[in-house]
Order: structure tokens, then C-alpha cells, then sequence
């Protein structure tokens, strides 16, 4: 993995097969990661041995930090901070007792059957009670998932992590101190740079950052593709001032996009979609260095114990959420969705990787049984998903012409429309017809509104058409 000409060529091959495997995985609801993980064997020394990486590795460190700063930073600006505080009881329900309970308790498994003391259990606890978007992203896109599931999947999925950050980094402290292989500082300067100096300084680079933006834009002009670009920038520098100087770089990234969301500038939609795209391809990358070798370590540390806390960490989200969502306005049947779609896989495997990079005694143990149970998930949960997509298939025309293998515009029928206005989906008409065709009819669908077609963004922020809404556009 150190040989330049490898990594690059590692990297090409993930960008290649991801992007022409892309429209087979989202009809199939095949999970992607599975893909992905057995690409990583099929390259390592299981398979053709063509590549290994291990902890050691420099480009395995470099990858995993910068793709989990990228994710919280993507998540965070794709958050619909006024979603969020309609929704605010079931956010709590979700990002407190559903994500605290589920890992105090496996934490507490930890210490009882993989004989863990507490610090490395929290951190163990922590790092499997996250709940990972990449293996989610296919289902969150299904329009057969009711609107409240996806709303409730999404903001856990996006900001959970969040929560359980710091419950891993000041166990990791708390061992280092203990065991005297930290550096020498008070647990109070932890908790300042973690807490505050992080989260302070990523909001100051997502305040700027906008503002500049908006500044240059409106004077000079700044190329789409730039645009798009620029995301990526306000996350990296984000994220490394806060480590310079102490702080907390992944809060720090965090903090930056949900600056960027909650000032509600105009942004072009290629800075949104570069970013998810650029950070889904870190994922993937991250997901196929360590199926190289790393992630069949799991299979190494099975013992009685082991399996036991692998099945308490699959279904303790399930057990603990259902009850916890009772009171939170939302049916029977879809809490019941909600509590299932609970995946663990690489934001699990992310944050167990930091205290294996600060070299602590016990974390390649906790990384090997992170690994076991993530290799779980993904069969467990990521089938689950795929079967729930095939029996709740997209529309019919769609599906005909995935079927006949070709490429057809993405139709809507009027039953199909009235259907998801039945749902609750927040649905625009968009009446795209020409001027002059305009002009020369009656006709017009009730409620429908006029967009460019050269400035959608422009004219969606005008209207204050929400960034959730599914827009359908007419013609005729």
C-alpha cells in the first residue's frame, strides 16, 4: 500500500466499479459495502495478493481520519436544521436513550463477557452503537420507506456519531492516563479541546467560509465546479486547525456544516452532491483497504463470549429503540422499521480505529471484534434492506425498464403522485413548459410552479421549496 503506483490504482479501481455498479446495486438493493469488502479480498492476500494494508500503514491512517471528517461534515450540511426542530422529540428519543442506552449497555456486556475493563468497554459500546449511512443510503433513496422512517434513519444515521465521539475519545484518554502512554495533560484540557475549541473553530471556518463565498460570488463569480470543491476545503481546513491547536478536528467538521446549513445561503447543488459523492468514495475506499486483510481478523477472536456479545450487539438497538419510540407520535409499524434498520459498518469500524492509531494497550482486540460483528451487520442488516427493497419495489415503468436493460427517463404516473401526497411526501409540481406553450393554454396543474431551468437552485430558494421535497416536472 505504500508504493504510490498501488494506491492510485487502488483508488481508480473503487472509483470505476462504484460508478458502474451503481444503478444495478440501487434497483437490487444489494448492499454496497458487501461488494466492496469482497473486491478488498479478491486484491489481498487471500485472494490475489496484489495488495495488503495494515495498522501500520500510513495511507490506511490518512484515509480513515479524512473520510470520517468528511462524513460529519457532508452529513451536517445536508441536515434540514428546520426538519430537525419539527421533529425534535423523536430527535431526542433517537440521539439520547436510543443511542446512550444501546451503548452503556453494551459496554456493560464488555466488561462481562469479553472481561474488558470499563474505559475500553465504553469505547467498544460506543463505537457499535453507531449506526452507518453507507449500508442505509440505498434504502433512505427508496420511495417505498415511509416519510417518517427515512426522516428518523436519516438524522441518526447523520448526527449519532456526534453523541458517541466523545464517549470514545475520553475513554481513550482516561486509558492513556492511567496507563501512562498519553501525553501529560489535565483530563479538563481534554474536555475544552474536545467540547469547545474544536466545535468553535469548525463553526468559525463554516461562517467564513459561506460568507466569503457569498461575497466573491456576487462580485467576480465563481465556476460551478470550483463550487462544488469548495466543500471539500471548508471540511479539510476545518478539521485541521481544530488538530493544530488541540481541539477535536472530527467536531470541528461537524460544527462546520451545520454552520454552512443553518445560515440557508444559496448554494449550487454540485457543492452538496460533490461532497456526498467525494465522501461515499472515501467510504468505499476505506471499506476495500480493510477488506484487504484487516476486516477477516474477526473471525481470529470467535470464541463462546464473543458470539454471544456479537448477537447482543446486533439486536440491543432493536430491543432498546422500540419501547423508546413509543411515545413519539410515530405508528406501530413504523417504529417497527425504524428499529430494524440499525446497521453497524464502517463508522463503527472509523471509531474503533482511533484508539488503535494512539497505539492503546487492547484496542486491535476491541478493532477484531468490531470487525466480527460488522461482517454480521452487513449479511444481517444489508440483506434485510435488500429484500425489503425488492418487496417494496420503485415504480412499476422503472422497474420495466431496468428490466429490459434499457436506459428510460424517470416517469411518474398521476396514481403514483397521489399516492405519495397520501404518504405525507412533500411533493412541487414544476411546470416546465415553454413560454409560448404557456402562453397558449388554460391548462394548468393546481399548485404548480414556474423554475429556470438555468437557475433551479435560484428559483427553489425563492420559492422556500424545501430541500426534501420530491419534484415532480411536467412538460405537456
Amino acid at each position: 500500500m505504500e508504493d504510490f503506483a498501488t494506491v492510485v490504482a487502488l483508488v481508480g479501481i473503487v472509483i470505476v466499479v462504484a460508478s458502474l455498479l451503481s444503478g444495478v446495486l440501487e434497483r437490487t438493493g444489494l448492499p454496497i459495502v458487501a461488494v466492496f469488502l469482497a473486491l478488498g479480498a479478491a486484491l489481498g492476500p487471500y485472494g490475489l495478493g496484489f495488495v495488503d494494508v495494515g495498522f501500520e500503514s500510513p495511507a490506511l491512517r490518512v484515509l480513515a481520519m479524512l473520510a470520517l471528517a468528511l462524513v460529519l461534515f457532508s452529513d451536517a450540511v445536508t441536515l434540514d436544521l428546520q426538519e430537525i426542530r419539527e421533529h425534535r422529540p423523536l430527535v431526542w428519543r433517537i440521539l439520547g436513550p436510543g443511542t446512550l442506552i444501546p451503548a452503556g449497555l453494551l459496554a456493560f456486556a464488555g466488561t462481562l463477557l469479553l472481561d474488558l475493563g470499563w474505559p475500553a468497554a465504553i469505547v467498544l459500546g460506543a463505537s457499535l452503537a453507531s449506526t452507518d449511512p453507507v449500508i442505509l443510503r440505498s434504502v433512505l433513496r427508496s420511495r417505498a420507506l415511509p416519510p417518517s422512517v427515512r426522516t428518523a434513519l436519516r438524522m441518526e444515521s447523520g448526527m449519532n456519531d456526534v453523541v458517541l465521539l466523545p464517549l470514545v475519545v475520553l475513554s481513550m484518554v482516561f486509558i492513556q492516563q492511567s496507563t501512562g502512554t498519553g501525553e501529560e495533560s489535565h483530563f479538563g484540557q481534554h474536555l475544552v479541546g474536545l467540547f469547545l475549541l474544536g466545535p468553535a473553530l469548525g463553526a468559525l471556518v463554516g461562517w467564513l467560509g459561506i460568507i466569503l463565498l457569498g461575497q466573491i460570488r456576487e462580485r467576480v463569480g465563481v465556476r460551478r465546479d470550483y463550487e462544488s470543491l469548495y466543500a471539500l476545503g471548508l471540511a479539510f481546513t476545518a478539521f485541521a486547525l481544530a488538530e493544530i491547536v488541540g481541539g477535536s478536528g472530527f467536531l470541528a467538521a461537524f460544527a462546520a456544516g451545520i454552520l454552512v446549513s443553518a445560515q440557508d445561503v444559496e448554494l449550487c447543488d454540485c457543492f452538496l452532491e460533490y461532497g456526498e459523492a467525494t465522501a461515499e468514495m472515501l467510504l468505499l475506499l476505506t471499506f476495500v483497504a480493510l477488506g484487504l486483510s484487516l476486516i477477516w481478523i474477526g473471525f481470529t477472536v470467535i470464541d463462546l463470549g464473543v458470539i454471544a456479545f456479537a448477537v447482543l450487539a446486533l439486536g440491543i438497538r432493536t430491543v432498546v429503540l422500540y419501547p423508546v419510540l413509543k411515545r413519539s407520535q410515530v405508528s406501530s409499524g413504523d417504529r417497527r422499521l425504524i428499529a430494524l434498520f440499525g446497521p453497524r459498518g464502517l463508522s463503527s469500524l472509523l471509531l474503533i480505529l482511533l484508539p488503535v492509531f494512539a497505539g492503546i494497550q487492547g484496542a486491535e482486540r476491541l478493532f477484531a471484534v468490531t470487525c466480527l460483528v460488522v461482517i454480521f451487520s452487513v449479511v444481517l442488516h444489508g440483506g434485510g434492506i435488500a429484500l425489503f427493497l425488492r418487496r417494496n419495489a420503485e415504480p412499476r415503468a422503472a422497474a420495466a425498464g431496468a428490466e429490459a436493460g434499457e436506459q428510460v427517463p424517470e416517469r411518474i404516473t398521476v396514481e403514483e403522485l397521489r399516492e405519495l401526497e397520501r404518504l405525507g411526501e412533500e411533493v412541487v409540481i414544476v411546470d416546465a413548459r415553454a413560454e409560448r406553450n404557456l402562453r397558449n393554454s388554460d391548462i394548468q396543474a393546481a399548485g404548480a410552479v414556474r423554475m429556470d431551468p438555468h437557475a433551479p437552485v435560484r428559483d427553489a430558494t425563492a420559492l422556500r421549496l424545501s430541500q426534501r421535497a420530491t419534484l415532480v416536472v411536467y412538460c405537456a
